[in-house]
């Protein structure tokens, strides 16, 4: 076994017996490098990547090959969800030498670091006009031993490349944070999405839940209804694709096709924390139960095949079993008809039904096999079996369920049970608001639980952040996306359960974001004053496929800024917006978080302060008329009796119940109108605001 074999992470660890002499990233392996005057090949991955496999198969595990890498280079595997950083300074590279990137990634470096050439996957042998890994390697080996001053004349002009701030900075006060900047950037949005299968762009198709999210923000502030339809109509073809697991819940990474019917089978729990919250406000808005339930069946995955019994949420599982990709998820009519043979007595036409409603054949849609969908309306498919919606509604539990046994009894995928800070604050964020809009008691236990584990284990003897944790340990430096989103889930679990200790955490989070990764010029860096210095300090300002860590800071911060009335939250959260204005109104769809910031600004964030008991039938209306509506700019704190100048959460300072009734204080940027005691007149005060 190689050096990886020490390691925790399941990426890593796959890589642990292969006959590569691999290192993980750190100063031992550079310092080797320096010593033999041999040059870095850096491969970058993660445990859910179908070609981070295929790659490996070919040529990792291939005697051969890790041969020549072992005599010709010092070779270091990263796994890209531990260490971002990473994988984000040479994705930057590749994406310069090459003009795209993805994973795998294989780049070149030279004994101090610095990129001078890389790629993606590398076939074992040459095709498609790809040269072959081997003789890849050998033109690397040959040009560092003959042409060394070609190669550092490379990495010296990437170097320069990657410290280069390409948005350079944009202005520095309010001017560009106006409506306008918000019209504009839905507009380009909406001209970007597919009107017949919903989503951005073509093949191959990700869900884009920030943009999403955008566009549900701007329909909610500005009434606008195209762009209303244009998400539900995205919603519904995802919730009706084969992206969408018709049988076990939540979302594949992406679509192969422009019509969300053949996914890349592994589920990341980043995306499905972001699309669960998503159907969730897509439900509040329009009242659709279609979209509460896919909510519902996401958190429902999520606490069944994704949550720890310590309490934090894996990361993901794989695309591949039994090295086939989706060989678990996809069904023949035959393998219908054994799973729901059980059923035909009570239920003769089960797989008739099951056939017409997943749109199978015996053909099949993937590789002679079918890829469950929904090709048709429930209402549609009932009315063609001579069905009521309700008996119809009954039998496809049924089905779903006996489907969902019968594929138990597979091999499963690979489950990546790492726990990383920034997804699972993503995933407790999502699950601590659903708990309270959806009432639903036993997901405000799951997210309690969840709260108390990431406090527990994911915080340092100093009281900073870890990044990740498995098999009971916890390490690497957290980054600032790792802040940002336990933030966001902290305070939302405040608003879920009032208790003030969550609130507590997240302000000290914050203050510790701003003291360790704020920049001088405004906005953050990606990594802490004390972090392990690398060939530059990243400050990645777009999104992803997550928010950008600076996007959600300045969401938190302009939260906090409400919570407390302190102007240093106010002052750091608008000015990322304010580096951002331009590129946001050119480049929604990179900066979409940054959006949903900036509407906080333009909006004007709406303060509630709710004095006494909560346990009144008044209080409970008060409570549902808060938590029902999608009101993405309303923030609440309560307290159960008067309170003085000494309140933990400034925003409940001398507020006094009237009489002995439960007594509500609706405020907007630190201005109230007069208290009110009733549901009624709490939402009078709140129309004013809307």
């Amino acid at each position: 076994m190689n050096q990886l074999q020490h390691e925790s992470s399941p990426y890593l660890l796959q890589h642990a017996d292969n006959p590569v002499d691999w290192h993980p990233w750190g100063e031992a392996a550079f310092r080797i490098a320096r010593e033999r005057d041999m040059p870095v090949l850096l491969s970058v991955g993660y445990s859910a990547c179908h070609w981070c496999h295929v790659m490996a198969h070919e040529s990792f595990e291939d005697d051969e090959t890790a041969a020549m890498m072992n005599a010709l280079f010092v070779n270091i595997k990263v796994d890209r969800e531990e260490r971002p950083d990473v994988d984000d300074i040479y994705m930057q590279a590749v994406q310069a030498i090459s003009g795209h990137g993805g994973w795998p990634m294989t780049v070149f470096l030279l004994p101090d670091g610095r990129p001078f050439y890389g790629g993606t996957y590398y076939p074992k042998v040459r095709r498609g006009g790809m040269p072959s890994f081997t003789q890849l390697m050998g033109a690397i080996h040959d040009a560092y031993r003959n042409r060394r001053d070609v190669l550092e004349q490379q990495a010296d002009n990437l170097h320069q490349a990657l410290n280069r701030d390409v948005l350079g900075i944009g202005r520095d006060d309010d001017s560009g944070l106006t409506p306008t900047l918000l019209d504009e950037a839905a507009e380009r949005l909406m001209a970007n999405i597919d009107r017949e299968h919903g989503g951005f762009g073509g093949a191959p198709k990700f869900p884009n839940p920030i943009s999403l999210e955008y566009l549900l923000r701007y329909h909610t502030r500005t009434g606008n209804t195209e762009a209303l339809q244009l998400v539900e109509l995205t919603l519904d073809k995802m919730a009706r694709g084969g992206i969408y697991d018709q049988v076990g819940g939540g979302f594949a990474r992406y679509s192969v096709d422009a019509r969300w019917l053949v996914p890349h089978f592994e589920k990341m729990l980043y995306d499905n924390a972001q699309l669960s919250r998503l159907y969730l406000h897509a439900w509040q808005i329009t009242g659709e139960a279609f979209y509460r339930s896919i909510a519902e069946e996401i958190y429902d995955y999520i606490l069944r095949e994704m949550w720890s019994h310590a309490g934090g949420f894996y990361s993901a599982t794989d695309a591949d079993s039994e090295g086939e990709e989706g060989k678990f998820f996809v069904w023949t009519i035959d393998e219908v008809e054994e799973a729901l043979a059980p059923l035909v007595e009570d239920l003769p036409d089960a797989v008739d039904i099951a056939v017409t409603t997943f749109g199978m054949s015996w053909s099949g849609n993937f590789e002679g096999s079918n890829i469950l969908h929904l090709p048709q309306d429930s209402r549609i498919v009932a009315d063609q079996l001579g069905m009521s919606v309700t008996a119809f509604d009954a039998a496809l539990t049924s089905i779903k369920g006996r489907l969902y046994a019968a594929r138990t009894q597979r091999i499963a995928p690979g489950l990546d049970d790492k726990v990383l800070t920034s997804w699972n604050g993503m995933m407790l964020a999502s699950l601590a608001e659903a708990a309270r809009v959806l009432d639903r008691e036993d997901y405000l236990q799951a997210a309690v639980r969840a709260g108390d584990f990431l406090l527990r284990e994911m915080i340092d003897e100093r009281g900073r952040l870890y990044r990740t944790h498995k098999d009971g340990r916890s390490k690497l430096n957290a980054y600032l996306e790792d802040y940002a989103n336990l933030i966001d889930a902290l305070l939302e679990l405040y608003q879920s359960t009032f208790d003030e200790k969550w609130f507590v955490e997240a302000r000290r989070l914050a203050d510790i974001a701003l003291q360790h990764f704020q920049a001088s010029e405004g906005g953050f860096y990606d990594t802490s004053d004390d972090h392990e210095a690398l060939i530059v300090r990243p400050r990645n300002l777009q999104d992803n496929v997550t928010p950008s860590g600076n996007a959600m800071m300045a969401k938190q911060l302009l939260r906090l800024a409400a919570y407390t009335g302190e102007n240093r939250y106010d002052e750091s959260g608008r000015a990322v917006l304010q580096i951002l204005t331009d590129a946001m109104g050119q480049y929604p769809q990179a900066f979409a978080e940054a959006l949903n910031a900036t509407d906080m600004v333009v909006g004007g964030i709406v303060e509630v302060a709710m004095i006494g008991t909560q346990a009144s039938d008044e209080s409970s209306k008060i409570l549902r008329l808060l938590r029902r509506q999608f009101r993405p700019n309303l923030i609440v704190a309560s307290a159960p009796c008067d309170v003085d100048e000494h309140a933990i959460i400034p925003l409940l300072s001398f507020r006094r119940m009237l009489g002995d009734e439960t007594t509500v204080y609706v405020c907007r940027n630190f201005a109230c109108r007069l208290p009110v005691t009733t549901a009624v007149d709490t939402a009078t005060a709140l129309a004013e605001y809307a």
